[in-house]
């Protein structure tokens, strides 16, 4: 059965969370970044596992709730679409220590075959209270994601610079007429 996982990657704060806002307002399953429920989590509690506190504790974490979010939506029947995931968080990790975390863990846990990179995109790009890097670290997150995603076998297609709604139509299309399930 072909994977319905369809990856959102890519630069930080280039518009991925507002692609997926616009799938799921058009009825199609979302998983939000594992990162932001993280922090939001870790901020409420006062918890330690931050990217600017302990970013191996973050990432560790990340990884755990991407798997369990892929685990989470298997019985779904339909197309599912992530904010990032299991990829994003093994190879961060990865770099961050040179733990051999990405290929034991993203062989056998797969997304669909075509992954969705959003390109840098300086007009848009912002920080806020749980995105606290600058663009240069944001640059350097897509570099290795660019590097990675084929590594692993992934088609990767780049978004458009355009509207939400036109990202999600170039998405939609890019999988034929594919329609929200039932």
């Amino acid at each position: 059965m072909q994977n319905r996982f369809v990856l959102i990657s890519g630069c930080s704060g280039r518009g991925k969370s507002t692609l997926l806002a616009e799938l799921s307002a058009r009825g199609y399953p979302v998983v939000e970044e594992p990162g932001r429920r993280i922090i939001a989590d870790q901020l409420a509690s006062g918890g330690k596992a931050l990217p600017w506190v302990d970013a191996a504790a973050f990432l560790y974490r990340a990884i755990d709730v991407a798997l369990k979010d892929m685990e989470m939506t298997k019985a779904h029947s339909g197309w599912v679409f992530f904010d990032r995931g299991l990829v994003d968080a093994a190879s961060a990790l990865q770099a961050l220590t040179g733990e051999p975390v990405l290929h034991p863990n993203c062989s056998i846990h797969r997304y669909h075959g075509r992954v969705f990179m959003t390109p840098p995109w300086p007009e848009i790009y912002v920080t806020d209270p749980e995105r606290r890097h600058g663009f240069e670290a944001a640059m350097a997150e897509y570099r290795r994601l660019m590097e990675t995603l084929p590594a692993l076998g992934y088609d990767v297609i780049h978004l458009p610079k355009v509207s939400p709604s036109a990202r999600a139509d170039f998405v939609l299309t890019t999988f034929g007429d594919i329609t929200p399930a039932a």
